[in-house]
C-alpha cells in the first residue's frame, strides 16, 4: 500500500511552501499522485518527492519552471538521464567556484581583522570614521570649566546676534577646538546659518583615544606624533570632546584628523 503525504508534509520534506506546490500543479510541472474530488485536498507518493526535489535542484541551476518541465517531460528517459548528468557537472563547478571565492572571502576577512587589531593595538586607539561636523567657537572660553559647563548652551546662544538666534540649535555636547595653537570651546551645530565662529569639521578617519584632565595634553602628543609617524600627516586642527562622567565631572575623548586615510 502506497504511503501518502498531505501537501503540508510534502512541503516540509521538500523545504518549500504549500502555496509552491499547489503552484507547480497549476502549471503541470509536479502533479500529485490523488487528490480528493470532494475537498481538492492533494496527496503526495515518495516518488512524487524525488521528483520535486529534482526541480527544486535544477532550480538553484539557474532554470526557469519552464525548462524544467520541458526536460523532465522528455519520453525518452536516456535523455532525461544525460541532461541531469549535464547539471550535476554542471553543479560540481558551482561547487568548487563558491569553495573558491570563499577562500578569497576568508582570506580578506582576516586580513581585515588585522588591520583591526593593528588600529586597537596602540594603548586604547581607535581610528574611527566621523561625519561632517559644524561648530561654532565661543570668542572667550578657552577650556571647560564647573562655572561654563553648567549652563553651556546658554553661552552660545548669547554670542549669537539676536536675529540669528532662532536659526541655531545646538547638540547637548562641549568640546574644545585648537588651531595654531589657540584653543577655543565650542558647541555642535545641528541648525545654524552663516556667522562668524562656524567652523566645518571635514568628514573623515579621526584617530581617537578618551583621557583625563590630567593626561590630557600628554594624550594630545601622542596622538599628534602617531598621526606623523604611522599615517604621515600632520592635523591642522584637533578636537577634544568633553565627556561627562557624573556630576560635575568629566573627560575627554581626543579627535585628530586623519583626512585622506581609507
Amino acid at each position: 500500500m502506497k504511503k501518502y503525504l498531505s501537501i503540508g508534509e510534502a512541503a516540509k520534506a521538500v523545504r518549500t511552501t504549500s502555496e509552491t506546490l499547489r503552484h507547480y500543479d497549476r502549471i503541470g510541472l509536479v502533479k500529485p499522485s490523488k487528490k480528493d474530488e470532494w475537498t481538492n485536498y492533494r496527496y503526495y507518493t515518495e516518488q512524487d518527492i524525488v521528483r520535486l526535489n529534482t526541480v527544486r535542484a535544477l532550480q538553484l541551476m539557474d532554470l526557469s519552471l519552464q525548462e524544467i518541465k520541458k526536460v523532465l517531460e522528455y519520453d525518452d528517459l536516456e535523455k532525461i538521464v544525460d541532461f541531469l548528468a549535464k547539471a550535476e557537472r554542471k553543479a560540481d563547478e558551482k561547487i568548487a567556484a563558491l569553495r573558491y571565492s570563499k577562500s578569497k572571502i576568508e582570506s580578506a576577512k582576516a586580513d581585515y581583522e588585522k588591520k583591526l587589531r593593528e588600529q586597537q593595538n596602540f594603548d586604547g586607539v581607535l581610528l574611527k570614521e566621523l561625519p561632517e561636523r559644524v561648530i561654532l567657537l565661543s570668542d572667550t572660553l578657552g577650556t571647560p570649566t564647573l562655572d561654563n559647563l553648567w549652563n553651556y548652551l546658554s553661552h552660545f546662544y548669547d554670542i549669537l546676534e539676536p536675529s540669528l538666534k532662532e536659526r541655531f540649535s545646538f547638540e547637548d555636547m562641549a568640546g574644545i577646538y585648537t588651531e595654531n595653537g589657540t584653543a577655543r570651546l565650542f558647541a555642535v551645530c545641528t541648525g545654524y546659518t552663516d556667522t562668524e565662529g562656524l567652523k566645518v569639521l571635514p568628514k573623515g578617519k579621526y584617530l581617537c583615544a578618551n583621557c583625563t584632565e590630567e593626561n590630557r595634553e600628554r594624550t594630545l602628543g601622542e596622538l599628534i606624533q602617531t598621526a606623523g609617524t604611522k599615517y604621515g600627516t600632520e592635523p591642522g586642527f584637533t578636537v577634544q570632546l568633553v565627556v561627562v562622567s557624573g556630576i560635575l565631572q568629566w573627560t575627554y575623548e581626543v579627535q585628530i584628523p586623519i583626512l585622506g586615510v581609507y
